[in-house]
């Protein structure tokens, strides 16, 4: 198992893992059309785009992508950064992938230059996140309008 930078032939799987990840892993948590609307928004064009925007990686097992996340700079904010799109696979959830994976992001130069790091986390993976060491910023533990709640961490 490998963590790697994203290349774009990658994009129609990752599109297709993150979309086998939200109706699986997320549907405990929210309405089908909403998870939806998700797939259709991580489409290998926007995965794409989210790459040329970030610091893009992948999580390899022989040639399957099993996971995936980035890391990309707060516009305007010169000091601070967010993570996006963190998808591991149903299937590899449990195993310490999510793990490796944001101990990775946290090892890119965005993350190390940055004071503050943020993650919309889902209701599904607040937890994961929580032990993490990732705080509701400014103190608001509810969820947004979309059913993210807002973490961050101080560094």
């Amino acid at each position: 198992m490998i963590i790697r930078r994203f290349k774009s032939d990658d994009a129609v799987t990752v599109s297709e893992m993150i979309a086998r990840t939200l109706r699986i892993t997320n549907s405990a948590d929210y309405a089908s059309e909403y998870l939806e609307d998700l797939v259709l928004r991580h489409s290998p064009e926007y995965i794409m785009d989210r790459a040329l925007k970030t610091h893009f990686y992948v999580i390899e097992d022989g040639k399957e992508i099993v996971g995936c996340g980035a890391i990309g700079k707060i516009p305007g904010e010169e000091d601070e950064s967010r993570l996006y799109t963190v998808f591991v696979s149903p299937e590899k959830q449990g195993k310490g992938l999510g793990r490796r994976l944001i101990g990775a992001l946290e090892k890119d130069e965005l993350f190390i230059r940055s004071k503050r790091v943020e993650v919309p986390a889902s209701i599904t993976a607040l937890e994961f996140y929580e032990k993490l060491g990732y705080v509701p910023e400014n103190g608001v533990t509810g969820p947004d309008t979309n059913g993210l709640y807002s973490l961050e961490k101080i560094r």
